[in-house]
Protein backbone atom coordinates (compact mmCIF):
# COMPACT_ATOMS: atom_id res chain seq x y z
CA UNK A 1 0.00 0.00 0.00
CA UNK A 2 1.13 3.49 -0.26
CA UNK A 3 1.39 5.95 2.29
CA UNK A 4 -0.80 6.42 5.16
CA UNK A 5 -3.61 8.98 4.35
CA UNK A 6 -3.56 10.88 7.51
CA UNK A 7 -2.55 11.43 10.74
CA UNK A 8 -5.80 9.81 12.43
CA UNK A 9 -4.51 6.45 10.43
CA UNK A 10 -1.67 7.04 11.74
CA UNK A 11 -2.85 6.80 14.88
CA UNK A 12 -5.11 3.90 14.75
CA UNK A 13 -2.28 1.27 12.99
CA UNK A 14 0.38 2.33 15.10
CA UNK A 15 -1.36 2.17 17.89
CA UNK A 16 -2.64 -1.02 17.06
CA UNK A 17 1.03 -2.32 16.34
CA UNK A 18 1.38 -0.84 19.83
CA UNK A 19 -0.28 -3.42 21.70
CA UNK A 20 0.06 -6.60 18.95
CA UNK A 21 4.02 -5.93 19.68
CA UNK A 22 4.12 -5.71 23.27
CA UNK A 23 5.64 -2.93 23.62
CA UNK A 24 8.08 -2.70 26.76
CA UNK A 25 7.62 1.10 27.37
CA UNK A 26 7.35 4.33 26.18
CA UNK A 27 10.38 6.70 27.69
CA UNK A 28 11.30 9.56 25.33
CA UNK A 29 14.65 8.41 22.79
CA UNK A 30 17.78 9.27 24.45
CA UNK A 31 21.09 9.33 22.62
CA UNK A 32 23.37 6.26 22.16
CA UNK A 33 25.41 5.50 25.77
CA UNK A 34 29.15 5.10 25.40
CA UNK A 35 30.60 1.61 25.68
CA UNK A 36 33.89 1.08 25.99
CA UNK A 37 36.08 1.95 22.67
CA UNK A 38 37.37 -1.31 20.96
CA UNK A 39 40.78 -0.93 19.09
CA UNK A 40 40.92 -1.53 15.44
CA UNK A 41 41.98 -4.81 14.86
CA UNK A 42 45.29 -5.77 12.77
CA UNK A 43 44.78 -7.20 9.46
CA UNK A 44 46.21 -10.78 9.61
CA UNK A 45 45.92 -13.62 7.62
CA UNK A 46 42.29 -14.00 7.91
CA UNK A 47 42.07 -10.83 6.24
CA UNK A 48 43.88 -11.88 2.99
CA UNK A 49 41.62 -12.04 -0.54
CA UNK A 50 40.48 -15.30 -0.63
CA UNK A 51 40.80 -17.88 -3.30
CA UNK A 52 37.77 -18.09 -6.04
CA UNK A 53 38.90 -21.86 -6.07
CA UNK A 54 37.21 -23.48 -2.93
CA UNK A 55 34.76 -26.59 -2.52
CA UNK A 56 31.64 -24.96 -2.86
CA UNK A 57 32.41 -21.79 -4.00
CA UNK A 58 30.00 -20.60 -7.37
CA UNK A 59 32.83 -19.57 -9.83
CA UNK A 60 30.14 -18.36 -12.66
CA UNK A 61 27.90 -16.48 -9.87
CA UNK A 62 31.17 -15.06 -8.33
CA UNK A 63 32.21 -13.73 -11.68
CA UNK A 64 28.94 -12.32 -12.34
CA UNK A 65 28.65 -10.03 -9.40
CA UNK A 66 31.42 -8.23 -9.81
CA UNK A 67 30.13 -4.67 -11.21
CA UNK A 68 31.25 -3.95 -14.87
CA UNK A 69 32.28 -0.30 -13.88
CA UNK A 70 34.59 -1.53 -11.07
CA UNK A 71 36.68 -4.45 -12.58
CA UNK A 72 38.80 -6.42 -9.49
CA UNK A 73 42.61 -5.42 -10.04
CA UNK A 74 45.10 -6.78 -7.71
CA UNK A 75 46.34 -3.41 -6.82
CA UNK A 76 42.79 -2.22 -6.44
CA UNK A 77 41.77 -4.54 -4.01
CA UNK A 78 45.81 -4.03 -2.05
CA UNK A 79 44.26 -0.35 -1.77
CA UNK A 80 40.91 -1.64 -0.40
CA UNK A 81 42.23 -3.46 2.07
CA UNK A 82 44.26 -1.00 3.59
CA UNK A 83 42.08 1.67 3.32
CA UNK A 84 39.50 -1.04 5.01
CA UNK A 85 41.47 -0.64 8.30
CA UNK A 86 42.55 2.54 8.24
CA UNK A 87 41.31 4.84 11.32
CA UNK A 88 41.63 7.90 9.46
CA UNK A 89 39.04 7.62 7.82
CA UNK A 90 37.17 7.99 10.55
CA UNK A 91 36.45 11.63 12.35
CA UNK A 92 38.74 11.12 15.18
CA UNK A 93 41.02 8.08 13.64
CA UNK A 94 39.81 5.47 16.58
CA UNK A 95 37.30 3.74 14.10
CA UNK A 96 38.29 1.96 10.76
CA UNK A 97 36.14 -0.57 8.79
CA UNK A 98 37.27 -3.66 10.59
CA UNK A 99 36.58 -2.32 13.97
CA UNK A 100 32.95 -3.71 13.23
CA UNK A 101 34.04 -6.19 10.52
CA UNK A 102 37.00 -8.01 12.13
CA UNK A 103 38.36 -10.90 10.12
CA UNK A 104 39.18 -12.34 13.25
CA UNK A 105 35.46 -12.97 13.86
CA UNK A 106 34.39 -13.71 10.67
CA UNK A 107 34.25 -9.87 9.43
CA UNK A 108 31.76 -8.69 12.85
CA UNK A 109 32.54 -7.52 16.13
CA UNK A 110 30.79 -10.17 18.29
CA UNK A 111 28.46 -7.58 19.86
CA UNK A 112 25.21 -7.40 20.00
CA UNK A 113 25.21 -3.80 18.62
CA UNK A 114 28.39 -1.96 17.28
CA UNK A 115 30.07 0.67 18.66
CA UNK A 116 31.72 3.55 16.42
CA UNK A 117 33.79 6.91 17.25
CA UNK A 118 33.68 7.38 20.93
CA UNK A 119 32.17 4.37 22.29
CA UNK A 120 28.88 5.52 20.33
CA UNK A 121 26.54 2.56 20.60
CA UNK A 122 24.36 1.88 17.72
CA UNK A 123 21.13 -0.02 17.53
CA UNK A 124 21.69 -2.83 15.00
CA UNK A 125 24.34 -6.12 15.25
CA UNK A 126 27.41 -5.97 12.34
CA UNK A 127 26.75 -8.17 9.36
CA UNK A 128 29.27 -10.06 7.91
CA UNK A 129 31.39 -8.81 4.91
CA UNK A 130 32.22 -12.54 4.03
CA UNK A 131 29.73 -13.55 0.94
CA UNK A 132 28.69 -9.99 1.12
CA UNK A 133 29.25 -9.99 -2.64
CA UNK A 134 26.15 -12.10 -3.49
CA UNK A 135 23.88 -9.83 -1.68
CA UNK A 136 20.90 -8.44 -3.50
CA UNK A 137 20.74 -5.47 -0.57
CA UNK A 138 22.51 -4.32 1.58
CA UNK A 139 22.30 -3.73 5.77
CA UNK A 140 19.88 -5.13 7.57
CA UNK A 141 17.09 -3.55 6.11
CA UNK A 142 18.44 -3.29 2.05
CA UNK A 143 18.80 0.38 2.13
CA UNK A 144 21.13 0.38 -0.63
CA UNK A 145 21.59 -2.71 -3.16
CA UNK A 146 25.74 -2.30 -3.90
CA UNK A 147 28.89 -2.46 -1.71
CA UNK A 148 30.03 0.67 -3.09
CA UNK A 149 27.21 2.30 -1.97
CA UNK A 150 26.74 0.63 2.07
CA UNK A 151 30.80 1.49 1.74
CA UNK A 152 29.71 5.23 1.84
CA UNK A 153 27.06 5.68 4.78
CA UNK A 154 29.29 3.93 7.99
CA UNK A 155 31.90 7.10 6.75
CA UNK A 156 29.28 9.65 7.64
CA UNK A 157 27.23 8.46 10.05
CA UNK A 158 27.52 10.17 13.31
CA UNK A 159 27.61 6.63 15.21
CA UNK A 160 29.50 5.01 13.20
CA UNK A 161 32.45 6.81 11.53
CA UNK A 162 31.52 10.48 12.25
CA UNK A 163 32.83 12.14 9.58
CA UNK A 164 30.68 14.87 8.44
CA UNK A 165 30.95 14.18 4.90
CA UNK A 166 32.95 11.30 2.55
CA UNK A 167 34.64 14.21 1.55
CA UNK A 168 35.92 15.21 4.85
CA UNK A 169 37.09 11.49 5.04
CA UNK A 170 38.89 11.31 1.45
CA UNK A 171 40.53 14.91 3.20
CA UNK A 172 42.39 12.99 5.67
CA UNK A 173 44.32 10.92 3.44
CA UNK A 174 44.46 12.76 0.48
CA UNK A 175 47.35 14.50 2.08
CA UNK A 176 49.57 11.15 2.26
CA UNK A 177 51.71 10.18 -0.25
CA UNK A 178 51.34 6.77 -0.25
CA UNK A 179 47.45 6.81 -1.07
CA UNK A 180 48.16 9.79 -3.61
CA UNK A 181 50.50 7.22 -5.52
CA UNK A 182 48.54 4.51 -4.95
CA UNK A 183 45.02 6.38 -6.55
CA UNK A 184 47.30 7.25 -9.47
CA UNK A 185 48.34 3.66 -9.87
CA UNK A 186 45.04 2.55 -9.65
CA UNK A 187 42.34 5.09 -10.98
CA UNK A 188 44.80 7.41 -12.88
CA UNK A 189 44.51 10.68 -10.23
CA UNK A 190 43.95 11.73 -6.98
CA UNK A 191 41.87 10.75 -4.13
CA UNK A 192 38.55 10.58 -4.36
CA UNK A 193 35.53 9.59 -3.01
CA UNK A 194 34.16 7.48 -5.72
CA UNK A 195 37.50 5.81 -6.35
CA UNK A 196 37.65 5.44 -2.82
CA UNK A 197 34.55 3.66 -2.31
CA UNK A 198 35.16 1.47 -5.29
CA UNK A 199 38.56 1.14 -3.95
CA UNK A 200 36.91 -0.59 -0.31
CA UNK A 201 33.79 -2.54 -2.60
CA UNK A 202 36.95 -4.57 -4.20
CA UNK A 203 38.64 -5.64 -1.67
CA UNK A 204 35.12 -6.32 0.42
CA UNK A 205 34.34 -8.85 -3.03
CA UNK A 206 37.21 -10.90 -2.35
CA UNK A 207 36.02 -12.11 0.90
CA UNK A 208 34.05 -15.21 -0.40
CA UNK A 209 33.47 -17.94 2.23
CA UNK A 210 32.93 -21.71 1.49
CA UNK A 211 35.15 -24.96 1.67
CA UNK A 212 33.35 -26.17 5.02
CA UNK A 213 32.95 -29.36 5.89
CA UNK A 214 29.13 -29.40 4.32
CA UNK A 215 30.52 -28.23 1.21
CA UNK A 216 32.68 -31.55 1.34
CA UNK A 217 29.61 -33.39 1.86
CA UNK A 218 27.62 -32.20 -0.91
CA UNK A 219 30.30 -32.69 -3.06
CA UNK A 220 30.36 -36.45 -2.25
CA UNK A 221 32.22 -36.93 1.01
CA UNK A 222 29.39 -38.53 3.07
CA UNK A 223 32.17 -38.65 6.32
CA UNK A 224 32.84 -34.97 5.86
CA UNK A 225 29.38 -33.96 8.58
CA UNK A 226 28.62 -36.42 11.33
CA UNK A 227 25.17 -37.82 11.55
CA UNK A 228 23.92 -35.19 13.53
CA UNK A 229 24.46 -32.55 10.90
CA UNK A 230 23.33 -35.18 8.43
CA UNK A 231 19.66 -35.07 10.33
CA UNK A 232 20.21 -31.51 10.86
CA UNK A 233 19.99 -31.36 7.21
CA UNK A 234 16.83 -32.57 6.78
CA UNK A 235 15.11 -31.10 9.49
CA UNK A 236 16.58 -27.53 7.57
CA UNK A 237 14.43 -28.69 4.81
CA UNK A 238 11.25 -30.16 6.34
CA UNK A 239 9.79 -29.88 9.84
CA UNK A 240 12.35 -27.48 10.70
CA UNK A 241 10.76 -25.27 8.36
CA UNK A 242 14.49 -23.24 8.00
CA UNK A 243 14.21 -23.31 4.15
CA UNK A 244 10.77 -21.21 4.41
CA UNK A 245 13.39 -18.04 3.88
CA UNK A 246 17.07 -19.62 3.96
CA UNK A 247 16.41 -21.40 0.22
CA UNK A 248 15.62 -19.67 -2.90
CA UNK A 249 12.18 -21.56 -2.96
CA UNK A 250 10.32 -23.94 -1.37
CA UNK A 251 11.03 -26.77 -3.46
CA UNK A 252 14.63 -26.69 -4.41
CA UNK A 253 17.69 -27.06 -1.79
CA UNK A 254 19.90 -23.87 -1.44
CA UNK A 255 23.48 -25.19 -0.79
CA UNK A 256 25.21 -21.90 -1.86
CA UNK A 257 24.03 -18.94 0.26
CA UNK A 258 21.25 -20.12 2.52
CA UNK A 259 19.14 -17.01 1.53
CA UNK A 260 16.33 -15.72 0.17
CA UNK A 261 16.93 -12.27 -0.14
CA UNK A 262 13.99 -11.39 1.23
CA UNK A 263 12.81 -9.51 4.20
CA UNK A 264 10.72 -10.93 7.06
CA UNK A 265 8.96 -10.01 10.57
CA UNK A 266 10.34 -12.98 12.59
CA UNK A 267 8.76 -12.00 15.77
CA UNK A 268 11.52 -10.51 17.13
CA UNK A 269 10.13 -6.90 18.93
CA UNK A 270 13.04 -4.47 20.01
CA UNK A 271 10.49 -1.29 19.54
CA UNK A 272 10.54 0.57 22.95
CA UNK A 273 9.50 4.53 22.54
CA UNK A 274 6.66 6.63 21.00
CA UNK A 275 5.93 4.56 17.90
CA UNK A 276 3.03 6.75 16.91
CA UNK A 277 5.82 9.79 16.92
CA UNK A 278 8.30 6.75 15.32
CA UNK A 279 5.98 6.35 12.89
CA UNK A 280 5.07 10.29 11.75
CA UNK A 281 9.07 10.88 11.73
CA UNK A 282 9.91 7.49 9.66
CA UNK A 283 7.49 9.09 6.87
CA UNK A 284 8.98 12.30 7.13
CA UNK A 285 12.03 10.64 6.20
CA UNK A 286 10.91 8.41 4.16
CA UNK A 287 9.02 10.94 1.97
CA UNK A 288 12.46 13.22 2.04
CA UNK A 289 14.77 10.94 -0.05
CA UNK A 290 17.21 11.85 2.03
CA UNK A 291 19.50 8.78 2.17
CA UNK A 292 21.75 9.60 4.96
CA UNK A 293 18.62 10.70 7.05
CA UNK A 294 17.27 6.92 6.80
CA UNK A 295 20.67 5.72 7.63
CA UNK A 296 21.01 8.01 10.59
CA UNK A 297 17.52 6.66 11.90
CA UNK A 298 18.79 3.40 10.91
CA UNK A 299 21.62 3.29 13.14
CA UNK A 300 21.13 5.89 15.62
CA UNK A 301 17.38 6.16 16.59
CA UNK A 302 14.51 3.54 17.90
CA UNK A 303 13.01 4.16 14.25
CA UNK A 304 15.57 1.35 14.08
CA UNK A 305 13.05 -0.76 14.67
CA UNK A 306 10.64 -0.51 12.34
CA UNK A 307 13.33 -2.35 9.68
CA UNK A 308 12.36 -2.49 5.94
CA UNK A 309 9.78 -0.29 6.54
CA UNK A 310 11.92 2.63 6.92
CA UNK A 311 12.60 1.73 3.34
CA UNK A 312 9.58 1.29 1.25
CA UNK A 313 6.89 3.31 3.75
CA UNK A 314 4.64 -0.23 3.35
CA UNK A 315 2.71 -1.53 6.00
CA UNK A 316 3.56 -5.35 5.66
CA UNK A 317 6.93 -4.38 6.11
CA UNK A 318 7.31 -3.35 9.59
CA UNK A 319 9.75 -5.14 11.69
CA UNK A 320 10.85 -7.04 8.65
CA UNK A 321 14.69 -7.63 8.56
CA UNK A 322 16.76 -9.49 5.37
CA UNK A 323 17.25 -13.56 5.52
CA UNK A 324 20.77 -13.77 6.43
CA UNK A 325 23.44 -15.62 4.71
CA UNK A 326 24.16 -18.44 7.09
CA UNK A 327 27.45 -19.84 6.37
CA UNK A 328 29.65 -19.42 9.29
CA UNK A 329 27.04 -18.56 11.51
CA UNK A 330 28.39 -20.21 14.16
CA UNK A 331 31.39 -17.82 14.35
CA UNK A 332 28.80 -14.45 14.03
CA UNK A 333 27.44 -14.20 17.42
CA UNK A 334 25.34 -12.84 18.62
CA UNK A 335 22.61 -13.54 16.48
CA UNK A 336 19.71 -11.38 14.66
CA UNK A 337 19.36 -7.84 13.62
CA UNK A 338 19.74 -6.39 17.48
CA UNK A 339 21.92 -9.20 18.62
CA UNK A 340 19.59 -10.57 21.24
CA UNK A 341 20.23 -13.76 21.17
CA UNK A 342 23.67 -15.41 21.92
CA UNK A 343 23.87 -18.87 20.69
CA UNK A 344 22.03 -20.85 17.84
CA UNK A 345 20.15 -23.13 20.66
CA UNK A 346 18.31 -19.49 21.54
CA UNK A 347 17.35 -18.71 17.79
CA UNK A 348 16.15 -22.14 17.13
CA UNK A 349 14.08 -21.80 20.20
CA UNK A 350 12.80 -18.75 19.12
CA UNK A 351 11.61 -20.18 16.02
CA UNK A 352 10.37 -23.72 17.86
CA UNK A 353 7.75 -21.80 19.80
CA UNK A 354 6.36 -19.92 17.02
CA UNK A 355 7.03 -16.39 17.92
CA UNK A 356 7.90 -14.30 20.70
CA UNK A 357 5.55 -11.38 20.07
CA UNK A 358 2.30 -11.64 18.43
CA UNK A 359 1.71 -9.16 16.03
CA UNK A 360 -0.52 -9.01 12.42
CA UNK A 361 3.16 -8.50 10.50
CA UNK A 362 4.23 -11.55 11.40
CA UNK A 363 5.82 -13.60 8.31
CA UNK A 364 3.08 -16.04 7.29
CA UNK A 365 5.28 -19.28 7.72
CA UNK A 366 6.05 -18.44 11.62
CA UNK A 367 4.91 -21.32 13.77
CA UNK A 368 4.96 -24.11 16.43
CA UNK A 369 7.43 -26.52 15.26
CA UNK A 370 7.60 -29.17 17.62
CA UNK A 371 11.08 -29.72 17.61
CA UNK A 372 12.39 -31.98 20.61
CA UNK A 373 15.56 -31.39 22.01
CA UNK A 374 17.76 -34.16 19.82
CA UNK A 375 16.12 -31.92 17.15
CA UNK A 376 17.59 -28.70 18.14
CA UNK A 377 21.08 -30.30 18.76
CA UNK A 378 21.52 -31.82 15.03
CA UNK A 379 20.04 -28.24 13.68
CA UNK A 380 22.79 -26.63 16.00
CA UNK A 381 25.11 -29.96 14.20
CA UNK A 382 24.20 -28.45 10.83
CA UNK A 383 25.08 -24.58 11.11
CA UNK A 384 28.03 -25.34 12.70
CA UNK A 385 28.92 -27.59 9.87
CA UNK A 386 28.51 -24.07 7.30
CA UNK A 387 32.11 -23.35 9.15
CA UNK A 388 34.84 -22.75 6.46
CA UNK A 389 38.14 -24.13 6.92
CA UNK A 390 39.39 -20.75 8.05
CA UNK A 391 37.35 -20.35 11.16
CA UNK A 392 37.42 -24.41 12.22
CA UNK A 393 39.57 -24.23 15.58
CA UNK A 394 36.93 -20.62 16.31
CA UNK A 395 34.07 -22.97 15.70
CA UNK A 396 35.17 -25.76 17.88
CA UNK A 397 35.84 -22.89 20.93
CA UNK A 398 32.37 -21.39 20.46
CA UNK A 399 30.24 -24.53 19.75
CA UNK A 400 31.82 -26.12 23.01
CA UNK A 401 30.57 -22.54 24.75
CA UNK A 402 28.01 -22.14 22.92
CA UNK A 403 26.57 -25.81 24.20
CA UNK A 404 27.81 -25.32 27.76
CA UNK A 405 25.77 -22.41 27.55
CA UNK A 406 22.73 -24.00 26.24
CA UNK A 407 22.73 -26.25 29.07
CA UNK A 408 22.22 -23.50 31.68
CA UNK A 409 20.66 -20.53 29.94
CA UNK A 410 17.64 -21.55 27.29
CA UNK A 411 15.45 -17.72 28.25
CA UNK A 412 13.85 -18.63 24.40
CA UNK A 413 12.91 -22.22 25.28
CA UNK A 414 9.13 -22.77 25.60
CA UNK A 415 8.11 -26.22 25.07
CA UNK A 416 4.70 -25.64 25.67
CA UNK A 417 4.18 -23.46 23.08
CA UNK A 418 6.83 -25.38 20.71
CA UNK A 419 4.50 -28.63 20.41
CA UNK A 420 1.05 -26.68 20.86
CA UNK A 421 -1.30 -25.67 18.12
CA UNK A 422 -0.52 -22.69 15.25
CA UNK A 423 -1.91 -19.62 17.15
CA UNK A 424 -4.16 -17.48 15.28
CA UNK A 425 -2.73 -14.60 12.93
CA UNK A 426 -3.61 -11.56 14.86
CA UNK A 427 -5.63 -9.42 12.34
CA UNK A 428 -4.47 -6.08 10.85
CA UNK A 429 -5.55 -2.76 12.16
CA UNK A 430 -8.21 -1.67 10.24
CA UNK A 431 -7.85 2.55 8.57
Amino acid sequence: MGGWAGEVRVRRRVRAMVTLLVIASSAPSAPPMARAQPAIPPPGPLAHPKPLRQVGAPADLTRAVIPPDNRQTPQKIALGEKLFFDGRLSADGTVACATCHDPARAFTDGKPVSIGIEGRAGQRNAPTILNALYNKTQFWDGRVTTLEEQAALPIANPVEMGQPSLEAAVARIAVIREYQDAFQEVFGGRPNGPDLLRAIASYERTQLSFDSPFDHFIAGDTSAIDAAAKRGWELFNTRGRCNKCHALTDAERDVTNFTDHDFHNIGIGIIRHNVVALARQAERLINSGDSAAIDRAAVQTEMSALGRFLITKKESDIASFKTPNLRNVLVTAPYFHDGSQETLWDVVDHYNKGDGFQNPYLDEDIQPLALTEDDIDDLVAFLASLTSGDYREQAVKELARQRALSRTTRPQRDTARAFGPKPPRAPLPRP
